[in-house]
């Protein structure tokens, strides 16, 4: 559960998947050309992958789940990922595709009869992208426990939105997925782009740790864990980790909610022992996090640690006595009226494709950012203590530059010269979810720009908080 550089993609993209542009000087191919390669291909842990061939650039894309990974077109039959090692495609007998080879070992294709919707490759299926008129609809009131309302009085400028609209539609700003918008608690917004709707599950990716964060401050209002302050070692002390040391012993939960337990392992140094791809291959995420030397004094400094919320999430398993996708259901998305979502955490190998995230719809992802807006509260029911939420969103460290919580980002966005505070939850590819409390807004963003830049920033300081600068 990575943000905004690697997460399931760090495990997944060492040995196939892509994610950047071809290099001016590269060789191409044509689209007719890389049809020939489209089809569903055995994967890693007994899954699988397709593989398409992009009508928009003439691309050829691997394709996980919800995720699509650009190939480097290098000689006939030969791709690069985004290391930079060949993926080399293998013909039978006739000369037809029959599978593919790469770092991990030779895959067979499965069939090369697999459908691929014109709307993969297109924000909306419109005559002509480029002029698009947006014509705004309020966001149907449904059964879920989410209020919807009109723009009128929300203070959003309706035309800066329709021009982010017209930019969506039109490729300016690839891959966005989904864009919503609460204001004074009501959705006042809500668009999605290619072939996600507002039932799709989408992964969360890191967001998921604010999500972990949640939970943890739930199980310790039940009594389930004493406090933040509880050692590692107590809390689970079945393991007996390598490289033992006083500095060691001095973790505590709160370190780990933080990211400042300080073993060797920071997913944003070069030279860190631990990372995600090897913890992703290794057969218990928990002991491999915690078996690393440490690098100084647990609580001093910040580092992207992603066996962090791993262990958070199999402590609270542990002394919950349930799975995570149970536990969740039970105290904190039902409650909240989420029955639809996905969680396999199952932190070893087995996950390596998946690496314990959280699916949820985007109105979802909302309304979690809605009950974190009003302290916890939902419906007249205290989901999350108060005390946990101002405490979770609060400054516990810094990781990265940015001043950090317990698994939530506290971030900043510039929108011209005036400087909006928030706290949010993000994910690799776009998968926000900001909260504004002194303007009373959450903005959700969903993507699948894996491994690149995002734009979900740049949408929301260009077209949503500007409204606000004269207000």
């Amino acid at each position: 559960m990575k943000t905004n550089s690697t997460s399931i993609i760090a495990v997944i993209a060492a040995f196939l998947l892509g994610s950047f542009s071809l290099p001016a000087a590269a060789q191409k191919i044509g689209y007719e050309q890389l049809k020939a390669y489209e089809g569903l291909y055995e994967f890693s842990n007994h899954t699988t992958l397709k593989i398409a061939a992009s009508p928009i650039d003439s691309t050829l894309y691997a394709i996980i789940s919800q995720s699509r990974y650009k190939l480097k077109y290098k000689e006939k039959d030969v791709f690069l990922d985004n290391a930079n090692s060949p993926v080399t495609f293998l013909r039978g007998k006739t000369g037809a595709i029959s599978g593919y080879t790469s770092n991990e070992g030779t895959f067979k294709l499965i069939s090369h009869d697999v459908h691929f919707p014109a709307q993969m490759w297109y924000p909306r299926a419109v005559p002509d992208p480029k002029n698009f008129v947006y014509n705004y609809i309020k966001p149907e009131q449904l059964n879920d426990g989410l209020g919807t309302a009109n723009l009128d009085g929300s203070g959003l400028d309706p035309k800066l939105l329709a021009t982010m609209m017209h930019k969506i539609v039109a490729g300016q700003y690839p891959n966005v997925h989904s864009v919503l918008i609460i204001k004074n608690k009501k959705l006042v917004f809500e668009e999605y782009f290619y072939e996600y709707t507002r039932d799709t599950l989408q992964e969360m990716r890191s967001a998921s740790k604010s999500v972990v964060s949640a939970l943890a401050g739930i199980a310790i209002h039940q009594g389930l864990i004493k406090s933040v302050h509880e050692k590692l070692s107590a809390l689970l002390p079945e393991y007996h980790f390598a490289n033992p040391s006083p500095l060691k012993e001095q973790i505590t939960l709160k370190d780990l909610l933080d990211n400042q337990s300080s073993v060797n392992y920071d997913e944003a140094w070069d030279k860190s022992m631990g990372n995600e791809n090897d913890m992703g291959f290794s057969n218990d995420w928990v002991k491999y996090t915690f078996d690393l030397p440490m690098l100084d004094t647990p609580g001093v400094k910040g580092r992207y640690n992603s066996g962090n919320p791993i262990t958070v999430g199999y402590i609270i398993e542990k002394h919950a006595g349930m799975k995570m996708y149970d536990y969740a259901a039970k105290n904190l998305f039902g409650p909240l009226g989420i029955t639809d979502f996905e969680w396999n955490f199952k932190p070893d190998r087995s996950n390596s494709d998946n690496f314990c995230q959280v699916r949820l719809t985007p109105r979802d992802m909302a309304k979690f950012g809605l009950l974190f807006f009003n302290n916890g509260l939902w419906q007249g029911k205290q989901v999350i203590p108060a005390e946990w939420v101002a405490e979770s969103t609060a400054k516990q460290s810094v990781v990265q530059g940015v001043d950090y919580g317990y698994f939530w980002w506290l971030k900043y966005l510039d929108a011209g010269s005036v400087r909006y505070h928030s706290f949010a939850a993000q994910g690799n590819g776009g998968q926000k979810i900001y909260v504004f409390r002194e303007l009373d807004m959450i903005v959700v963003t969903t993507g699948g720009n894996y491994n690149t830049q995002s734009p979900a920033d740049e949408l929301i300081k260009t077209y949503v908080l500007p409204a606000f600068n004269k207000q």
